[in-house]
């Protein structure tokens, strides 16, 4: 079982950590990682292992471990650039760093993805963040406006929200089922608690903006997303518009 260290701190850029296990798809299994696992929509994290002697292992990918049968385990699965490239062995000690440029990258969109979700306040049937930008489809009719939308997000970006990691109880998730804003994703149970993004809120001065079961990596306010887009916006359907992020 990996311990998911960026569950609790997205700025964390890297950690020291063991290495526990090797998969046949030549990954390395941690310990503890900073690194986080393609899920939710949000790509998969980039980066290196260093080793004792000073070299690199590159991780190309991060993906969930999968147990012989092909169900979902605990552990998380770092991937290699160079597939011939020794791997660090199994009960060796390594410190794990982020390509931090690109993971903030996507917690800036992610960040977003979530102000969008109070700006058009439609059901979400799909979601993609990438390094480059990011994609929502929304499950409805008539039009969306490019520009407004930009405009919406720049005002909530400037009002600098804070954004919160807290959790619910299945029980209270159960109760409050507009919390979950995924038509095609469920958020995960089994331990008793949903782990959730709370964006704004954090006051009678700060109004809540969102609120949403989420794994995903975040920024800490609003302000620092930075300059997004909305770069276009695509109908999918007689019940789907599509509005794709990027940054300005």
């Amino acid at each position: 079982m990996t311990q998911d260290l960026f569950r609790q701190d997205s700025h964390l850029r890297e950690c020291s950590a063991t290495v526990t296990a090797h998969t046949p798809e030549g990954g390395v299994v941690l310990d503890r990682t900073v690194f986080y696992p393609l899920g939710g929509g949000q790509a998969g994290d980039s980066g290196v292992l260093l080793r004792a002697d000073g070299s690199a292992w590159t991780v190309a990918d991060t993906r969930k471990g999968k147990d012989a049968e092909g169900r979902p385990t605990a552990d998380i699965v770092h991937l290699p650039a160079d597939a011939a490239a020794p791997r660090p062995a199994v009960g060796e000690a390594v410190t794990a760093r982020l390509d931090w440029e690109r993971r903030h990258r996507l917690m800036r969109l992610h960040t977003t993805t979530h102000l969008l979700c109070h700006v058009v306040a439609q059901p979400v049937n799909g979601c993609s963040i990438t390094p480059e930008g990011a994609r929502m489809d929304f499950h409805m009719d008539g039009t969306l406006d490019k520009d407004a939308l930009t405009a919406a997000i720049a005002r909530l970006v400037a009002e600098d929200h804070a954004v919160a990691i807290g959790a619910i109880s299945d029980a209270e998730l159960d109760a409050n089922p507009a919390l979950i804003k995924s038509m095609s994703v469920q958020p995960p149970r089994g331990t008793g608690t949903v782990r959730t993004v709370r964006v704004g809120g954090a006051d009678g001065s700060d109004p809540l903006i969102d609120l949403q079961p989420c794994g995903g990596t975040h920024v800490a306010r609003t302000a620092e997303i930075g300059a997004v887009v909305v770069a276009k916006i695509e109908k999918k359907g007689a019940m789907a518009r599509r509005v794709v992020l990027g940054f300005a």
